[in-house]
């Protein structure tokens, strides 16, 4: 179901949504909920816990009303509707009535799965899931959540964003909005992402790890002093630095001929991260990735260990990884 359907898609129905991702089933909720309100402005909307409803209530949900005969009504946390409507609930799910929305909202777990069970093989019965996203397709929800507002989006453009925003759904959302109503009809590319979410400490150090194993040397010294000007903490560089030395030491492990969807997986990354991922292993060897994984770890256990001069710290490591890079 679209994140706004018609009314027609949910009058006389029932809206089971179920799944842990509660952005994504709120969502849907609202979406139900703007169907409903556009086919009639009057239309009486009605929020609860499952926990509260009773037999009583279940019996007023279809009654007529003295407003208006258009409503929705949202039930949440049905895993914790009380044992004894259940049977009211699927015999209205048998005959729902005809100008009322119904949405049931489960948020996961075995807890109410008999109940669901039966729910879903009812005719009247429409079931969204909000599955969590994992890390790897993240980069996909902004692409996708950019076409949404009828743009487009670059997949390294979409990377960064995710490493500056971080995985919260409804940041990552509400980032991509903004940058469709602000570059209207433009594709977004790096350079515009940068704009308004360069400045997150996680993307600076996104930067400079990128740029020392590709042996970019005064670029990524740049983007360090960039970052550490900025308020990064040393440990968000290392931790790129790792993460990066990390990936292509698995992906120099990995067998010949492993499809770009497998190695995705393996990796952890998102699949266009495979990609530059295979680029810099190009010009790594495994004895030189080693080498690099062991400065990363010094590096890490003197900026942790309080080094007097942390700065010195990561233009040492960055050097030196552009270094190891060069070595064939």
């Amino acid at each position: 179901m679209a994140s706004t359907p018609t009314a027609a898609q949910v009058l006389g129905r029932i809206i089971l949504v179920t799944g842990k991702e509660e952005f994504l089933s709120e969502r849907t909720v609202a979406g139900v909920r703007t169907a409903v309100k556009t086919f009639d402005t009057e239309a009486e909307i009605a929020d609860s816990e499952a926990s509260d409803v009773t037999l009583a209530s279940l019996g007023e949900m279809a009654a007529p009303s003295l407003f208006s005969s258009t409503r929705c009504v949202i039930v949440r946390g049905l895993e914790g509707l009380p044992d004894d409507c259940h049977d009211g609930i699927l015999s209205y799910g048998a005959a729902p009535a005809e100008d009322i929305a119904l949405v049931l909202v489960h948020g996961g777990g075995p807890r109410g799965s008999g109940l669901l069970t039966k729910l879903r093989k009812l005719a009247s019965v429409t079931e969204v899931k909000s599955q969590e996203i994992k890390a790897s397709d993240l980069t996909s929800f902004v692409s996708a959540e950019v076409a949404g507002h009828g743009a487009k989006i670059a997949g390294d453009a979409a990377a960064f964003l995710v490493t500056a925003v971080g995985g919260d759904l409804r940041s990552l959302a509400a980032a991509a909005h903004q940058l469709t109503n602000d570059f209207p009809g433009e594709q977004l590319t790096v350079d515009k992402v940068q704009r308004y979410f360069g400045g997150r400490a996680e993307a600076k150090s996104f930067a400079v790890a990128d740029a020392a194993f590709a042996g970019r040397k005064a670029q990524a010294l740049e983007a360090l002093r960039w970052a550490m000007d900025g308020g990064t903490a040393s440990v968000l560089v290392t931790s790129a630095m790792a993460g990066s030395a990390r990936s292509i030491a698995r992906f120099l492990g990995a067998p010949n001929g492993q499809r770009e969807g497998d190695l995705a997986r393996d990796l952890g990354v998102p699949p266009w991260k495979v990609r530059q991922v295979r680029d810099q292993s190009r010009a790594w060897t495994p004895d030189g990735i080693s080498a690099a994984v062991r400065a990363v770890a010094v590096a890490d256990a003197d900026i942790k260990g309080q080094a007097h001069d942390a700065a010195y710290t990561l233009e040492r490591l960055v050097l030196t990884v552009a270094d190891l890079r060069s070595k064939r």
